[in-house]
């Protein structure tokens, strides 16, 4: 494969692999955005009801106690009503009939008030509108897209904010009557900061109109009852226990109402009520994490909080929501609900695992296969420039010997060289030496195609290493001579039989001492030694020669690769000796280790087990 090709694909890869990785991101942080926005919009929601139900609670106590103390007063009045004259029994009576009338507007009142709370828990953007504006411009569609929807961000100090959205007219057109008084709302949906669509809802009339209206005429009739009794008032006492129509007691009893309904703050809060129903309601929304719960006054005063921070800057880093409580008191609210989470990233990461747990995997994945492809791609481009270089020395090893046995056949044709039997004879064992040459390589070759298809015949038989050592050694002598090299032999080891093949082993020994031999510059010295170390035998083959870098020492035992030698042209052979070298130490259990320094030489180092020995969970007997 070419260069450019292999370039090519890295960069198409490396494009996808950002590109898968680049959606992934994208996908994860909406998919937190998403989540972090419905996270803050339950918490809100729950806030809002939760300061609902406190103020109804408030309510409900206060008219209970009233209702109480009313009856105590009526009962205490009751021997005084009796005696009253037909003004003030007539007075009373449009009293009760007032109380009543009251207590039904009140209750009206009051179903009105929780379908809005109920609305405005589920929905906290409703918006109210008149019933006007309502015919005018949402029911009618052609004119809805002049509504117009203003949001303002009120600062309420501390790093509190309010969000208010007004309704109004984007032109002006002339408005539709209300056909009713029911209470209208408009519920705008937000997306992107804008509002996308809109939901109406109707709930029931404010007050009861026909209650309001006998409620005024009866008002009137007791004024009216009121002006006749104050001509017979005498001072200011009078007429203010005329007005009431009780007594000293009966004002005493007004101021204490008055009273009740002034209460600190902070007696009206009941926090274990409030702890218990933010839990409730945050439950009912599936958020079940702790929370630190916090109360302010109007004057931003902490009224009670669950937690204490020592730092003054760990606050504004958490997630913070608030809400006001008791709204409906007449001018601002005297105080602010707020809950915030201290680890709110950590809880939306949790709920999230279940997807970013596959994506790592998956992206992982689709790593390792790339940088796995990247290698493949690589090895075999290293390979196939092995094999071209292997081809070239073959085909000059094969052509050598072919070429020389050419010549000497035709020799032998020439009848006057054949009638000379010293010279057919010397020409007889030229072919006969080539023959053989011939024979290795294609036996060395065929060794390593044996070797990788796994048929290679290996005998496990004893064998004495001292001795095949010592027979290469005296074989390679002639060759060792010719080269003018020096040869130190130490043969000590004192126990050497081991299980093997001897034929394999005399061919790992003479490839490593042919290589010492063929790779020294100058005359060749090279120290082969053998010695016992516990279980073991240990043979070592030390040259002088031209060594190897640390790159080169690890790709040795690759098929094909042969060490470059510069201008230096007369070493020979295929790139095969030191691979068939290492797979044959490997299948006799043996190891294989390398020393080398650039141009001081190298030392290769053979080590095998001794008959009887285990090694490596192996035991080898007779």
């Amino acid at each position: 494969m070419k260069k450019r090709s292999i370039t090519l694909i890295i960069w198409l890869m490396s494009i996808a692999l950002l590109g898968v990785m680049a959606m992934q991101y994208y996908f994860v942080r909406e998919s937190y955005r998403q989540k972090s926005q419905l996270f803050d919009e339950a918490v809100t929601a729950a806030l809002t009801t939760v300061a609902a139900k406190i103020e109804k609670r408030e309510i409900f106590d206060f008219a209970k106690e009233q209702e109480r103390i009313n009856k105590e007063k009526y009962k205490a009045d009751q021997a005084i009503q009796q005696q009253k004259e037909n003004v003030l029994a007539e007075q009373l009576r449009i009293q009760e009939r007032i109380k009543r009338l009251q207590v039904q507007q009140f209750e009206h009142q009051q179903r009105y008030r929780e379908a809005e709370e109920n609305l405005r828990g589920l929905f906290p953007n409703a918006v109210s509108v008149t019933n006007s504006f309502y015919e005018t411009y949402v029911k009618r569609k052609r004119y809805q897209e002049l509504i117009d929807f203003n949001i303002s961000n009120k600062y309420l100090g501390e790093g509190y904010f309010n969000t208010d959205i007004q309704l109004t007219a984007k032109r002006k057109i002339p408005l539709v009557p209300a056909k009713d008084d029911s209470t209208r709302y408009i519920i705008p949906y937000f997306a992107n900061g804008s509002v996308q669509a809109i939901q109406t809802a109707t709930l029931m009339p404010r007050i009861n109109a026909d209650i309001a209206f006998e409620l005024h005429n009866l008002e009137k009739q007791l004024e009216a009852l009121h002006v006749k009794k104050l001509a017979g008032a005498t001072s200011l006492f009078d007429t203010l226990a005329i007005i009431g129509g009780k007594s000293q007691t009966i004002l005493k009893d007004v101021e204490s109402s008055i009273e009740l309904a002034k209460k600190p703050f902070r007696e009206r809060l009941n926090t274990k009520f409030i702890k218990a129903e933010l839990d409730t309601e945050l439950a009912k929304r599936e958020i079940y994490v702790p929370f630190n719960m916090e109360i302010r006054d109007d004057r931003s005063l902490v009224i009670y909080e669950t937690l204490q921070s020592t730092n003054p800057n760990s606050a504004k880093k958490l997630a913070k929501y608030s809400t006001k409580l008791f709204e409906n008191d007449l001018g601002n609210s005297p105080g602010l609900l707020s809950v915030y989470f201290p680890n709110k990233s950590s809880i939306i990461r949790d709920t999230m695992s279940y997807m970013l747990l596959p994506m790592v995997a998956l992206l992982g994945l689709l790593i390792g296969a790339f940088a796995y492809t990247l290698s493949i791609i690589f090895k075999q481009k290293k390979i196939s420039e092995m094999k071209t270089d292997f081809m070239n020395n073959m085909t000059h090893e094969f052509k050598t010997p072919v070429a020389t046995i050419m010549i000497a056949s035709e020799s032998l044709r020439d009848p006057e060289i054949a009638s000379d039997d010293k010279r057919v004879n010397r020409l007889a064992n030229i072919i006969y030496d080539e023959n053989v040459r011939l024979g290795n390589h294609i036996e060395r070759v065929l060794n390593i195609a044996r070797l990788e298809k796994e048929n290679l015949k290996i005998e496990k038989v004893d064998v004495r290493i001292n001795a095949v050592v010592t027979g290469v050694l005296d074989s390679m002598h002639l060759q060792l001579q010719k080269a003018q090299g020096v040869l130190h032999t130490d043969i000590s080891a004192s126990q050497d039989l081991v299980v093997g093949d001897e034929l394999h082993l005399s061919n790992v020994f003479f490839n490593l001492v042919d290589n010492a031999i063929k790779y020294s510059k100058d005359a060749p010295e090279i120290t082969v030694k053998t010695h016992n170390t516990k279980t073991n035998i240990v043979i070592t083959i030390a040259d002088k020669g031209m060594g190897m870098t640390k790159d080169q020492k690890e790709k040795i035992f690759d098929q094909f690769y042969r060490i470059p030698t510069g201008n230096i042209h007369n070493v020979k052979g295929f790139g095969l000796g030191l691979s068939y070298v290492n797979d044959i130490v490997k299948r006799l259990s043996g190891k294989i280790q390398v020393k080398s320094e650039k141009d001081k030489g190298t030392i290769f180092e053979l080590v095998f087990p001794l008959k009887g020995a285990q090694q490596d969970g192996q035991v080898f007997k007779n």
